[in-house]
């Protein structure tokens, strides 16, 4: 696979090529092989809500794990292009594709490292990302910088994670990049469509379904 977008179809998902910080790469390949699926296989509610009343162009989907959410819009006519950090989730995501007849580009790489075209995406969503937090904000910048002029940005996370305090596990909300970071970045280019807290539309079943409420920021880029 080549750095940049891969032009691989679901079909011919290559095994290597990964961009991006190792430890990352490794934490998240564990997570998912310790489970044989990780997630609920259906799409983010939000997502679907969201996007219901978009015309599809180009489409990234960060963060992609399982691929539920590339597969809905691939299916609704985006071309989809999705990223993730773990193989493992991407072979599982690869076959999801296979099994649903639709072809999507797979960037097997971090956000900050996978050089994507800028202002190329009719639609950036980052469903629950664990984006890492740098002093430079490189991962918040590369999302926003992702969408074209004219298109969304849809970013969705958990209520009340970025106040918490570490917690036993080790987990640090420190470390990650939060809403208000995301906002931090619209200017006057930039329409506010929605910024709110409401309550989680879940998938039965999968990690993460214990979290009822979340923030949802829909922004618009202008110029």
């Amino acid at each position: 696979m080549t750095n940049d977008i891969a032009a691989s179809s679901a079909q011919t998902f290559p095994p290597s090529g990964y961009v991006g910080d190792a430890a990352a790469q490794e934490e998240w390949d564990r997570r998912y092989t310790d489970r044989e699926q990780l997630w609920s296989g259906q799409p983010n509610g939000t997502l679907v809500a969201e996007v219901a009343d978009l015309a599809p162009g180009r489409a990234l989907d960060v963060g992609c794990g399982e691929g539920a959410d590339a597969v809905w819009l691939a299916r609704a006519g985006w071309d989809v292009t999705a990223l993730e950090v773990s193989g493992v989730a991407l072979s599982r995501a690869a076959r999801h594709a296979q099994d649903a007849g639709v072809n999507i580009h797979w960037v097997h790489a971090g956000l900050a490292e996978a050089a994507l075209p800028p202002a190329s995406f009719d639609l950036v969503s980052a469903q629950y990302p664990a984006l890492p937090r740098t002093p430079d904000g490189a991962a918040e910048k590369a999302l926003v910088a992702a969408v074209a002029p004219g298109g969304v940005l849809l970013f969705v996370h958990h209520a009340g994670m970025e106040s918490q305090p570490v917690n036993d596990s080790g987990f640090d909300p420190a470390a990650y990049v939060w809403p208000s970071m995301v906002i931090a970045l619209l200017d006057e280019d930039w329409a506010i469509e929605v910024n709110e807290q409401r309550p989680r539309v879940i998938p039965e079943g999968g990690a993460g379904a214990h979290h009822a409420e979340d923030v949802v920021i829909r922004a618009r880029r202008l110029r």
